[in-house]
């Protein structure tokens, strides 16, 4: 994959990569979003999937590929991402809004309830969120997963959060 002058994907690069689900499977429910498209040794994702979602093959520098009608968004592959590659989207929490679990590893945690901004691929403000729930799970390895609502036109553009 080329990197834009700016270094990140453009929507339409990041819809070709073999780990993003279709346009139709993301209005079907939560699903896994596999940002990942550097070929580098790594599969811990693959191992974390319990449903076999997602396959790396024989071959651990190749990209992971998502059979997304096996997903069933459950988010343990989500903390298991050493590149914080890995976020889960749910287009049906409601008619508004988006329901997003991404990776965090910022100090303090943000608190259940806590608005705060949803920053895009750049790091820039895109719209304000709300956070659902905050795990951080020892299994986890110090990656909490935040869970946050964002207005739904934001749902494949948010991917980061900064307390306010």
């Amino acid at each position: 994959m080329t990197l834009l002058k700016d270094g990140f994907f453009d929507p339409e690069e990041l819809e070709n990569l073999p780990g993003v689900p279709s346009k139709k499977r993301l209005i079907q429910g939560p699903v896994v979003v596999i940002e990942c498209a550097q070929e580098i040794p790594c599969n811990p994702c693959e191992e974390a999937c319990h449903k076999k979602a997602i396959q790396i093959g024989d071959s651990i520098i190749d990209l992971p590929i998502l059979d997304a009608d096996k997903c069933s968004g459950c988010g343990l592959c989500i903390a298991s991402c050493p590149g914080q590659a890995i976020f889960v989207v749910d287009t049906t929490y409601s008619d508004k809004e988006a329901a997003i679990q991404l990776p965090y590893e910022f100090l303090p945690y943000p608190e259940e309830e806590q608005l705060v901004n949803g920053l895009n691929r750049a790091g820039e403000k895109v719209c304000s969120a709300k956070v659902l729930k905050v795990l951080n799970h020892k299994k986890f390895d110090r990656t909490a997963v935040i869970t946050i609502v964002v207005p739904i036109q934001y749902a494949m553009e948010v991917r980061n959060i900064a307390l306010r």
